[in-house]
């Protein structure tokens, strides 16, 4: 007999189902439901987030902790337990101690991480303050010992070819080791910016064993002493070729130091050149020169400018290949190419080693303009090398706006000026006609007693003239009437002066009496003179 297997249904269920909770079992689990939620939020209000960069309260306290433990520690290690001195080695006891104490107090409250975190973060600080500190003490320091000589004009306008130990401050200078140090470094860049760019694009572009090895003769020349440069250039140029001591053969050693650096430098800045930038720029048609030229070099200027300012840093400072290669002299020498020329560095040498008090005031005086010139050199270069494409445009903009400005400016100045122009001539006029007026006035009123005969002659005139304009002005008034009279004059009677003036007294626009000021003999009134009567011409009536 055969028994068949039937496939289990569809509709049957495969997993067993799970049934609700009684009311009892919620009863029973409703606790612990509770005890759950609680546990969950004290969890969450203790997993609040630690701040990294914020400094608390209680990071003050332990580091002031720390560092009162610290000194307490080491003075009484110093004082009763070990017999030892010295200032080097209380500062270093003291900061051991402080590193453990510190890691002591926050340990207490906080993980080991977190105490590695603080403590490794203190050790960074406290060496980037050091070194911080060190510099500026070099600075203040070179700058308070040679306030003695910088006050003094001289000490930047002379040579020191007609002083010596035993002068005065007054006396002598170094613009000849300034002027040495500029042409020595800027001859050096002229050398070393070409050859130090081409090489490090070498080494990016054109890989290969040779790259490798130019690579590797770079880095160890990076560690060459000083020296050894100056020996090389005064072997091969002074003893073989005899160019002679001078400032380029100097510029020469100072080159074989920077060389190196600058190299190096701008490798590792081009490596960091994006490489799809390239790949953008050789996509887009262009060749291997145009995408170095307009793509690379402009991503890495910054870099490179840096590279720049750390091979200056390193030749600016040499002393002894200069010394081998150039000499020494206390006179003034802009000949690059004859005769020794010295630098601000061997000024600064022959300065410090003699035992006169005003010798090592102007080493120190020395020393504070180097320090000036490089700042100044680096400044100038950080904002060469700063500027983006970005804030070029940003700069192109503002001078646009400062022209418009300037613009409006002239043009607001030149109206204003104008107007005051034109209000200045108005009133020099109206106090001009015044200033007449008041004159005229004054004249009048003690023209008498002043200038009696000129005054009355003068009113005299007047009085003529005004007289004059009133009998003309009747003669013209007499011959429009016998012009509209009719042919028989007889009926009416001819008006004398006297009674014209009389009927008529507007019709002249004159006074006919003097001023009241006048006086009687000024006012006496002359013969009138005659007037001679326009005959009619044949056509009038």
């Amino acid at each position: 007999m055969t028994t068949t297997l039937q496939p289990p249904s569809v509709s049957e269920p495969l997993a067993p189902r799970t049934r609700r909770p009684t009311v009892r079992q919620r009863q029973v689990l409703q606790p612990d439901i509770e005890d759950l939620d609680d546990e969950v939020e004290e969890q969450r209000d203790t997993d609040t987030p630690r701040r990294i960069g914020a400094l608390r309260i209680s990071d003050v306290l332990a580091i002031v902790g720390a560092v009162l433990a610290s000194l307490s520690l080491t003075i009484i290690i110093y004082s009763f337990l070990a017999p030892v001195g010295g200032v080097l080695g209380f500062f270093v006891t003291a900061y051991v101690l402080f590193l453990a104490s510190y890691a002591i107090l926050v340990s207490l409250d906080e993980s080991m991480p977190t105490v590695r975190d603080r403590v490794v973060l203190i050790f960074v600080h406290s060496l980037a303050i050091t070194v911080f500190v060190t510099l500026v003490f070099i600075v203040l320091f070179a700058t308070f010992r040679g306030l003695e000589a910088l006050p003094h004009w001289n000490f930047f306008t002379q040579d020191m070819s007609l002083a010596g130990p035993l002068d005065p401050l007054s006396d002598g200078g170094i613009i000849h080791a300034i002027t040495g140090t500029l042409i020595q470094i800027g001859i050096a860049l002229v050398i070393t910016i070409p050859l130090g760019l081409t090489t490090a694009v070498f080494l990016n572009e054109i890989p290969g064993p040779f790259s490798r090895f130019v690579r590797t003769i770079v880095e160890a020349m990076t560690a060459l002493p000083s020296i050894v440069a100056g020996l090389f250039i005064y072997a091969t140029f002074i003893l073989i070729l005899g160019i002679g001591k001078s400032g380029f053969a100097a510029s020469l050693a100072i080159s074989v130091m920077m060389l190196p650096i600058m190299i190096r430098a701008s490798d590792v800045v081009l490596r960091l050149v994006p490489s799809t930038l390239k790949e953008a720029s050789l996509g887009l048609g262009a060749n291997n020169w145009h995408t170095m030229w307009h793509v690379t070099l402009p991503t890495a200027r910054s870099g490179l400018v840096t590279a720049i300012i750390l091979a200056t840093a390193r030749g600016i400072g040499e002393t002894s290949p200069v010394l081998l290669t150039s000499g020494f002299t206390a006179a003034f020498n802009g000949d690059p190419f004859h005769g020794p020329m010295v630098s601000l560095p061997l000024a600064i040498f022959q300065f410090v080693k003699s035992p006169e008090p005003s010798m090592i005031a102007r080493g120190f005086g020395t020393a504070a303009v180097l320090m000036l010139l490089v700042i100044t050199l680096f400044v100038i270069a950080r904002v060469i090398g700063g500027q983006t494409v970005a804030k070029r445009e940003k700069a192109r903009d503002r001078r646009k706006r400062m022209v418009s400005d300037a613009k409006f400016f002239a043009v607001w100045v030149g109206q204003r000026t104008v107007r005051l122009a034109r209000s200045a001539k108005v009133t020099a006029v109206e106090g001009t006609k015044l200033v007449r007026q008041q004159i005229a006035g004054r004249t009048g009123a003690t023209g008498s007693t002043a200038t009696p005969t000129t005054t009355a002659a003068t009113r005299r005139a007047a009085v003529e003239s005004e007289r004059r304009k009133a009998r003309a002005a009747y003669e013209r008034a007499e011959i429009r009437a016998a012009g509209s009279a009719p042919k028989s004059r007889g009926s009416k009677r001819t008006l004398t002066f006297e009674e014209y003036l009389e009927r008529y007294p507007t019709a002249t626009q004159a006074k006919a009496t003097p001023p009241s000021d006048i006086t009687p003999e000024a006012a006496a009134d002359p013969a009138p003179r005659p007037v001679r009567r326009k005959k009619p011409e044949s056509g009038d009536s």
